[in-house]
This record gives structure tokens, sequence and C-alpha cells, in this order.
């Protein structure tokens, strides 16, 4: 669950804490090109506040305004299309022919709500399975390669920890990297043991760690939701965080530096009790090969690397048109 479900649950929670009628569209099914994927979630109130989003916001406001009127289920869920001919596709804003299927449940239970809060803040992950006959929701547990499941009569969502990422340095790259990846809904820890860089960190919202980056890296046991990269371009704190990340499940693990300073990385990793398959985890020179200067640029690949990894897209590299020492000087002028 990323950071926009989560706000979702929360304001679920809260509404019905204050005693306002709300009610869950979730999204079910799609077809062609629509503008959110299944699984993808609001919680609406009956004044017409939202949290969240189905579509692109048409699809919100007729939502609205059937809850308003009384027009949708009242008792237990159902089922509701949208996107259906030419004409409706066009008037609920569905790109290309799409058509998406909303399940409605007018009387989510608070708490399954609050177990689902619960959960998320241990880190745990689980399925929410919602029977459409009775209204019934339940938590149960989930493998990482579960996905959605709908087969007309129950509803099966899954749900987890916001995907974490933790960078190794608070100079300027991580700024942007810690600015970008929260609007990609990453929760961002920053470990910096030099006092000089950690007084000029800016990012609100942005948990700032003080201890030596390996000690990070196993006091937050990285897992299959995390990622991890070293901007410090000193070896002696990136190589501590990476000799421990590597050994971890976390799902992405990069440093910053040339090709040759990676090798030579390599070659220090090598001497340490990793395998080579740990080794060959590791990202480096980190990022897409886009041809980045800037400290934006360099996170723009960073975050682009990860999201291909996260869906399981395989890039195929293109080397470098900058010489070897030429990208040295860059990285050396950026750290």
């Amino acid at each position: 669950m990323d950071n926009v479900d989560l706000h979702v649950l929360r304001a679920a929670i809260d509404w019905l804490e204050q005693g306002h009628r709300v009610a869950l569209a979730t999204v079910v099914k799609t077809w062609g090109s629509a503008p959110r994927p299944p699984g993808s979630w609001l919680a609406m109130r009956a004044d017409g506040q939202l949290a969240g989003s189905v579509s692109g916001g048409c699809v919100e406001d007729d939502l609205i305004a059937q809850l308003r009127d009384n027009r949708l289920a009242t008792d237990t869920p159902g089922l509701i299309a949208y996107g259906v001919g030419k004409e409706e596709a066009a008037r609920f804003g569905l790109p290309c022919g799409g058509q998406l299927q909303l399940l409605l449940e007018p009387r989510p239970d608070i708490r399954v709500l609050r177990a689902m809060l619960a959960a998320i803040e241990r880190r745990e992950l689980f399925a929410r399975r919602v029977d459409l006959q009775t209204g019934d929701a339940a938590l149960l547990p989930a493998q990482r390669n579960d996905t959605l499941q709908f087969d007309g009569k129950q509803l099966v969502t899954i749900h987890g920890p916001s995907q974490r990422l933790l960078v190794i340095g608070a100079g300027q790259i991580s700024h942007f990297l810690a600015q970008m990846a929260q609007a990609l809904n990453y929760e961002i820890i920053v470990c910096d043991p030099r006092e000089e860089y950690r007084q000029g960190w800016q990012v609100p919202g942005v948990q700032l760690l003080t201890c030596m980056p390996d000690d990070a890296v196993k006091q937050l046991q990285m897992d299959a939701n995390s990622a991890v990269v070293a901007l410090t371009h000193d070896p002696k704190l990136d190589d501590m965080a990476l000799l421990e990340a590597l050994k971890s499940p976390a799902i992405y693990v990069g440093a910053l530096g040339s090709r040759a300073n990676n090798a030579k990385r390599r070659e220090r990793l090598r001497l340490f009790d990793l395998s080579e398959a740990e080794i060959s985890r590791l990202h480096g020179p980190v990022g897409l090969p886009i041809g980045s200067r800037t400290p934006p640029e360099i996170a723009v690949a960073i975050l682009a690397e990860m999201t291909a990894l996260r869906h399981g897209i395989t890039l195929q590299a293109t080397p470098s048109r900058q010489p070897e020492a030429q990208l040295r000087q860059v990285a050396l002028k950026l750290a």
C-alpha cells in the first residue's frame, strides 16, 4: 500500500469516527486505457469530501452525486461500470474507449479499517477480502507475489507497507532524490554521520539518522519493499552501507560513481563475506545512463531505474558517450 492509499485509509477512519456517512469505491476491472489500475480506491463522504482516486475526476463527481441522492447501494456492496459506449467514455474522461468497473462499499467496517492501519504500521503484508453478498470484510495473510483477485463474488486486494528508500549521505543529490521520491510515495530515511552535511538538510518529512550507515541498514531491517542508495562518494561510508544492504532482501541497492570507481568498489566488496551473486546486485553506476550531469538529473535517473525494477521491466544498458575521466569528474563535483 503506497502513501496515497494510506491517506484514503486514514481519512475513512477519521470520517467514520466523526459520525459521517462514508462509502468506499475500488477499481476491480479495467478494459482498454483506464486512468487508474485495479486496486485503486477512493473514500467518499456524503458531503462531497474525497480521499484517493479511481479516475481523472469525472467518475468521482458522478459517484458523489449518486451518494448524495441515495442512488448508490445502501446495505451491501454493489458494482458500477463506467465508459460503456463512446458517449459515456467521453463524458467520464476515459481515454481511448477505456472502461472501468468499481466495487462500492456503502458501509465499511471501521474495525477492519483500523486493523488494516495497525498492520501497515507494523509493516506487515496482508490481503483484504470483501464478500459482495454480505458486505463482510476480513484480513488474511498474503505473499509478495499475490495480486488482486475478483470473481464477481469476492474481492481480494493486497496491502502492505510503503516502499522505503534509505539514502546514504545528506548532500545535494540526496535533497533532490528525497523530494522526487516523496512524490512517488516512498518513505524516505537519510543517514549521514557527518554533522556538516546534516546541518544543511532542509527536506521536510524525511527521517534523518546520525548513526553509521551499516548500523542504519541493520536497524531498519531492509525488506523487499526497501531500496538503499549510497551517495556520499566516500568509500568509508558508502561501502559500509553496501556491505549490509547487498546481504538484505532490499529490492534495489545502488551507489554513485563512475564505472571505474564502481569496479574498484566491487573489488573491495570481494574482500568481505559477500558472494558473487550478492555483489552482482549492486547498481553502480547508480541510475539509468541518460547522460545525467546535474543533481536533479541524477535523481531522475536513479528513480527511473528503481521504478523499472519495481515493475519488472528489464532495461538494456546503453554505453555512455562521456569519457570515463569526464564521468569521474562530474561525480566528484556533485558529491
